[in-house]
C-alpha cells in the first residue's frame, strides 16, 4: 500500500519552527517592533530565495538575500520539530510493508534540510519535492512522480495525508487516491465533499489508515 505524506504542518510544525526562527532573527539584528511581524507574514505558506530579496528591502537589511536564505535554510531546518507519533506511526507502516513517500511543495534545499534535520529521511522511499520535480500540488504530474520515485503506480491507489484542502485533498483525490485531512484544530469547511479521514493530527491518521489495511 502506498502513503503520500505532506510535510510542513503535517509531519512537522513548520508553523511554531517559523516563529521560533523568526523571534531569534529579529532578535540577533535588534530589529524594530514588528519585524517578526512582517518576515512571518512573507514567508508563512512557502518560502523561496526571492522573498529575502524583499524582506532586505523592507527591513533594511545590508545582508546579501543568498547568504540570508542559508541563514533561512539552516536556522528553520533546526528549529523545526516533528510532531508527536511521527516516528512511531511511520515505522510501524513500513513495518507492515507500505510503500511511504513524501510529496511536498516548496524549494529542495529547505524542504531536504528539515527531512534530514528531523531524522525523517530514512522512513520514505520517494521524496518529491515540487521545485525538483517542476509540478506542484494539486497537478496530477506531483503525485504521479511521488509514485514513481517510491517505485508504485499511482493507478494502483493509496493515501495522500495532508493539511491543505486543495493541495492535497482535492488534488490526492483527483490523482485516485484515498485522502486523510490533517485538521490541526480547524473544522473541515472547503467544498461539498470531505475527505475520506478527517483527523486532528498525524499519529490519528496513520492509526486509521493501518485500521481500514487489515
Amino acid at each position: 500500500m502506498l502513503a503520500l505524506f505532506d510535510l510542513d504542518n503535517t509531519l512537522i510544525d513548520r508553523r511554531g519552527g517559523l516563529e521560533d526562527w523568526a523571534r531569534g532573527f529579529v532578535r540577533y539584528r535588534r530589529l524594530p517592533g514588528g519585524a517578526e511581524s512582517v518576515v512571518c507574514e512573507r514567508l508563512r505558506e512557502r518560502a523561496y530565495p526571492a522573498d529575502f530579496v524583499y524582506l532586505r528591502e523592507v527591513l533594511g537589511l545590508s545582508d546579501d538575500p543568498g547568504d540570508l536564505w542559508r541563514e533561512y535554510v539552516d536556522g528553520v531546518a533546526r528549529s523545526v520539530r516533528c510532531f508527536p507519533g511521527v516516528r512511531e506511526g511511520l515505522e510501524a507502516l513500513r513495518g507492515a510493508g507500505w510503500a511511504l513517500g513524501i510529496a511536498t511543495n516548496g524549494a529542495g534545499d529547505i524542504q531536504r534540510a528539515k527531512l534530514a534535520a528531523t531524522g525523517l529521511v530514512s522512513f520514505f522511499d520517494g521524496i518529491a519535492v515540487s521545485e525538483e520535480i517542476g509540478a506542484r500540488k494539486p497537478a496530477y504530474e506531483h503525485f504521479e512522480a511521488a509514485a514513481m520515485l517510491c517505485g508504485v503506480r499511482l493507478g494502483t491507489g493509496g493515501w495522500m495525508v495532508g493539511d491543505g484542502p486543495e493541495t492535497d485533498m482535492e488534488g490526492g483525490r483527483a490523482a485516485g487516491l484515498r485522502t486523510a485531512w490533517v485538521a490541526n484544530g480547524r473544522a473541515w469547511s472547503d467544498g461539498p465533499r470531505e475527505p475520506d479521514l478527517v483527523v486532528q493530527g498525524i499519529a490519528e491518521a496513520i492509526e486509521m489508515m493501518r485500521a481500514l489495511a487489515v
